[in-house]
């Protein structure tokens, strides 16, 4: 009868050990496939990241060339300023707009 004892315990061992084994066996496969899920999760949101930083340096390449536009058109509204301050943007207003001639100035005008 003590064999039957201790072969009925070493049994319960081995199922145990066993059944431990197949319970680690479900945590590593589990661990597995959440590992796998987060590696697709990240590498699907490192092409989201990408596409925006592509887009976003498009974007930011169009709005340097704005800036530059505006900084030759704000040259160009500076010159012109300087121009409208003279007397000969004065001269030429007044010949245009008010038809106004210099005293010593013929003035030619076609038959009707």
């Amino acid at each position: 009868m003590a064999n039957k004892k201790s072969t009925g315990t070493h049994r319960r061992k081995s199922r145990k050990r066993s059944s431990g084994f197949g319970y680690h066996r479900r945590s590593a496969a589990l661990i597995t496939m959440i590992l796998v899920l987060l590696g697709c999760v990240l590498t699907v949101n490192a092409v989201t990241l990408q596409a925006k930083n592509k887009s976003y340096k498009q974007q930011e390449a169009e709005l340097k060339a704005q800036i530059n536009e505006q900084k030759e058109r704000a040259e160009e509204i500076k010159e012109y300023e300087e121009y409208v301050k003279t007397d000969e943007y004065i001269k030429e207003v007044a010949e245009e707009k008010l038809g106004l001639v210099d005293p010593n100035e013929i003035i030619f005008k076609p038959a009707q």
